[in-house]
């Protein structure tokens, strides 16, 4: 069973460790606690190897991510780290080369602040002269249960035009640059763009969407990591031609970016930009989805149905349970096309 997770940071983290885990329960179906999940696992087992491919943003430009792509031209590694990361084997040798990506210097020098994983990363690409194959080597350093790609292989800038953006203009459409600054913009956004406006995708991130049999969006930061994919023009055509079946795992609460938006909202935005898409099944949280009724709604304009899952951790921080995460996606993708 071949699945395509579209997405960035911590969002595509929290997804990709919830497949890695989906992926290891549908090899070993006898692992299932319960009836309902033996049963789930069992007919994602009968559908065969799981096999993953993380499709990440390439449009970051804060933190250590920045500063190599404004000092050294490099493709912003941090998003493409976290994906690896959160797709690395269990055992001993791949979560300590995990841990050691994930490490960041501190202090005053010019390390400061750097990710280790960030330097590997770059100093791979600059090595043998493409991203696809620094990220494969670097995937083999971890284990990684999947691969991660780029969507493209030039870095992109992100603008969008936020109302209220500057609190002493609060009616004015401002136009923000850079990803990190959209991010963390005050107001309401109601448009975002890509620079270059058609970058050239990934060759091989369009022939995982092309194979696929699930294409998965979110979740993860809607403007600045979800929707950035359906501007890239042949690979929101690869998407939108594909024959797989399509989920979106929702954010539990809002971020900055999205402030005010409610889930009817989030899955709007989605339309705005990816007019024809068409969804199967919408995944949210069954304590976090406060009003089901209008998300339900929103759902079923894209054609999709709305599942409720304990899917969150326990207690008052938003944060998604790679293993509840699994739990619910097992018997979904389980699913036929």
């Amino acid at each position: 069973m071949r699945i395509v997770a579209f997405g960035g940071g911590h969002g595509l983290g929290a997804c990709l460790r919830g497949l890695r885990r989906g992926a290891a329960a549908a090899e070993s179906a006898a692992a299932a606690e319960s009836a309902a999940a033996a049963e789930a696992a069992a007919a994602a087992e009968a559908a065969g190897p799981w096999e993953i491919t993380a499709v990440v943003t390439v449009g970051d430009n804060g933190g250590s991510s920045g500063r190599l792509r404004g000092q050294r031209g490099a493709l912003p590694p941090g998003d493409l780290r976290q994906a690896l990361v959160a797709l690395a084997a269990d055992d001993h040798h791949s979560s300590t080369t995990a841990a050691l990506f994930q490490h960041r210097f501190d202090g005053t020098d010019p390390l400061a602040g750097h990710a280790v994983g960030n330097l590997v990363l770059c100093g791979l690409m600059e090595q043998l002269g493409d991203p696809v194959a620094a990220l494969a080597h670097a995937g083999r350093m971890v284990r990684a249960a999947g691969r991660v790609l780029p969507m493209s292989r030039q870095p992109v800038a992100i603008e969008a035009r936020v109302r209220g953006a500057d609190p002493d203009r609060p009616d004015e459409l401002v136009t923000v640059r850079g990803q990190h600054e959209v991010a963390a913009s005050t107001g309401q956004v109601e448009q975002v763009r890509l620079h270059p406006p058609a970058p050239v995708a990934c060759e091989e991130a369009i022939s995982a969407v092309t194979g696929a049999d699930w294409l998965v969006f979110g979740p993860g930061s809607w403007y600045t990591s979800v929707i950035p994919h359906l501007l890239v023009p042949d690979l929101a055509a690869a998407i939108h031609r594909s024959r797989a079946r399509r989920l979106i795992v929702l954010n539990l609460t809002t971020e900055q970016e999205t402030v005010g938006m409610t889930v009817p909202d989030h899955l709007a935005a989605l339309s705005t930009y990816a007019p024809d898409l068409r969804v199967d099944v919408v995944l949210g949280d069954s304590i976090w989805v406060t009003d089901p009724k209008p998300a339900a709604h929103a759902a079923e304009s894209l054609g999709a149905q709305l599942v409720l899952a304990p899917v969150a951790t326990s207690g008052a921080e938003a944060r998604h349970d790679p293993d509840a995460l699994a739990a619910a996606l097992l018997p979904l993708l389980a699913a036929t096309r």
